[in-house]
Order: C-alpha cells, then sequence, then structure tokens
C-alpha cells in the first residue's frame, strides 16, 4: 500500500488499509467472507418472498422478521462489495463523500436492527404474557407503525454524524485503518479536540443498542416469570421454545456489538486485527445466521421452505 502525502484540511479521498498484520492473509479472508455474503443474500431473499408470498406468515414475528430481512441485506451490501474490492485488487480509495455514506449507512442500519430486536422481544413478550390480547394489540397498522419509529429513531440520531464529521479538520492522515468507513476509526484522524464528538456517539450508542438491549432483557423477565407461572413442565419448554429463535440472534448481534464498541473506546491493549475482524464479524454474520436459525427453529417457515423444494421437483419428476 502506498502512503500518500496528504495535508488538505478536507480530503477528497481516504485509503482503507484493510486488516493491518493480515495484509498477506487478504485474499483468503476474502473466501469465507465472500461465502458469508452469498449465504445472507440466499437466505434473506428467501424469506422476503416467503414471508410476501404466503399469507399465513403475515403474522407480527414473521412480518418484523422480514423487516429485520431487508435491513440485513442491506447492511451486507454496505460493506462486502467494498471490502473484496479491496481484498482481491487492492482498492482502498474511498471517495469522502461515499465513506460518510457507507458509515451513515453502517450505523443506521445497525441500530435499526437493533430496534427491529426489540420489536420482535415485544412481539414474544405480547404473545406469552396476554395471549388473548395478541391480535388485538399488535394490528398490521400496530407493526407498520412500530417499523417506522425504529427507522424514524436512527434516520434521528445518526444524522447529525454525517455533518459533524464533514466540519471537522483532518490534517494527519487520510489512511483509514479499518475495511469499512467506521465512525470512531474516522474520528480519529481529526487534528482537533473531538470530546463532545464522542460524547454524543456514546449518547447514540446508549439511546440505541444500549437502551434496547436493557429493554430486551426486562421483556425476557417477565416472559420468564410468566412461563414459571404455567401448569406443567412441557408447556414451560414449549413456550420458552418459541423465544429460542430470537434469543439466539439477539446474542449474536450484541456480543460482537458491544466488543466492538467497547474495545474501540477502551480496549487499547487489544491488537488491532483482532478488534477490526470482530468488526467485521458483527456487520457480516448476524445477516447471515438471521435466516438460518429461524429457518431451522421456526416449524412454520420449515414446512413452507419444504413445502416449496417439493412443489418445485414434482414437475421434474412428471416429466421423466
Amino acid at each position: 500500500m502506498v502512503t500518500i502525502n496528504w495535508t488538505s484540511l478536507h480530503p477528497s479521498t481516504f485509503i482503507l488499509l484493510g486488516i493491518p498484520g493480515l495484509e498477506s492473509a487478504h485474499i483468503w479472508i476474502s473466501i469465507p467472507f465472500g461465502l458469508v455474503y452469498l449465504m445472507a443474500l440466499l437466505g434473506n431473499c428467501i424469506f422476503l418472498c416467503l414471508i410476501r408470498t404466503d399469507p399465513g406468515l403475515h403474522q407480527p414475528m414473521y412480518l418484523f422478521l422480514s423487516m429485520l430481512s431487508a435491513v440485513d441485506l442491506m447492511l451486507s451490501t454496505s460493506t462486502l462489495p467494498k471490502l473484496l474490492s479491496l481484498f482481491w485488487f487492492n482498492d482502498g480509495e474511498i471517495s469522502f463523500e461515499a465513506c460518510l455514506t457507507q458509515m451513515f449507512m453502517i450505523h443506521l442500519l445497525s441500530i435499526m436492527e437493533s430496534g427491529f430486536f426489540l420489536a420482535m422481544a415485544f412481539d414474544r413478550y405480547v404473545a406469552i404474557c396476554h395471549p388473548l390480547r395478541h391480535s388485538a394489540i399488535l394490528t398490521h397498522p400496530v407493526v407498520g407503525g412500530l417499523g417506522l419509529v425504529v427507522a424514524f429513531r436512527g434516520v434521528l440520531l445518526l444524522t447529525p454524524y454525517p455533518f459533524l464529521l464533514r466540519w471537522l479538520p483532518y490534517c494527519r492522515t487520510n489512511i483509514i485503518a479499518h475495511t469499512y468507513c467506521e465512525f470512531m476509526a474516522i474520528i480519529k484522524l481529526a487534528c482537533v479536540e473531538t470530546m463532545v464528538i464522542r460524547a454524543y456517539g456514546l449518547m447514540v450508542a446508549f439511546l440505541s443498542s444500549g437502551l434496547d438491549f436493557l429493554l430486551i432483557i426486562c421483556s425476557y423477565i417477565l416472559i420468564l416469570r410468566a412461563v414459571f407461572h404455567l401448569p406443567s413442565k412441557d408447556a414451560r419448554l414449549k413456550t420458552l421454545g418459541t423465544c429460542s429463535s430470537h434469543i439466539c440472534v439477539v446474542l449474536l448481534f450484541y456480543f460482537p456489538c458491544f466488543f466492538s464498541f467497547l474495545t474501540h473506546r477502551f480496549g487499547h491493549q487489544i491488537p488491532r486485527y483482532i478488534h477490526i475482524f470482530v468488526a467485521n464479524i458483527y456487520l457480516l454474520v448476524p445477516p447471515m445466521m438471521n435466516p438460518i436459525i429461524y429457518g431451522a427453529r421456526t416449524k412454520s417457515i420449515r414446512e413452507r421452505v419444504i413445502r416449496v423444494l417439493i412443489s418445485k421437483r414434482i414437475p421434474i419428476f412428471t416429466q421423466s
């Protein structure tokens, strides 16, 4: 990678380095990353098609799942194509405007994903704690309204980000030691005091993913209270089974999310390549795993996938 001498206060381009310390392995790393991207595209597209075409899946949980799948598709696509271009062709150059756009989209979609996890936790809470009122509370207009609230919250919190970063002077370097444009990675290049902007970033993180995670924990505390009041062990296990998929995807999303967030700000002893690798896992693996987990553990979706596969095979056998 050629280092560019750069003294302008407002760069026209940034240079993404990829994963510092693992440059020689970029090609090999790109293979699983590319496969993850393809599986994420395939799985989420299948989910969206199934939910759209099957009226039996037009229920709150599946509608929230379709919103999550749409966000996962956009989140993967906002990072993977540029990452693969960097790893395959050493093309790390990205314009200043494109970098700010990518940063905005990554953080916006991550906040929206967190919001949909909270909405799905609310759906599980109503379904278990107030089953007789579930259809009356979570009507289609309410589900759509919750989706709009999740999107509006993300836009409201994230809109200041590109403007704040645009006003900063960058007189150190235009090289970003990362695989994509990330808020903290960009702000570290500024040559002025950024304490206020960093504080705003912390506030955004708390009001989005942090608050969502606390509310999800509260919802599951109430769910567990209701489950333990059920009369039989089988009923308790069956009820908890309806939450297992959601619990798995929540843990898969929030653990690397919090690890990435905390190490960027406080984990100065952790090697940079570990942080960047985990940051990529946080963006790439959940979009792939979400449809796999729900497809494997949700009977309704499993049955519909099998039904589609069988219907596609029948004409082949009849012709032969």
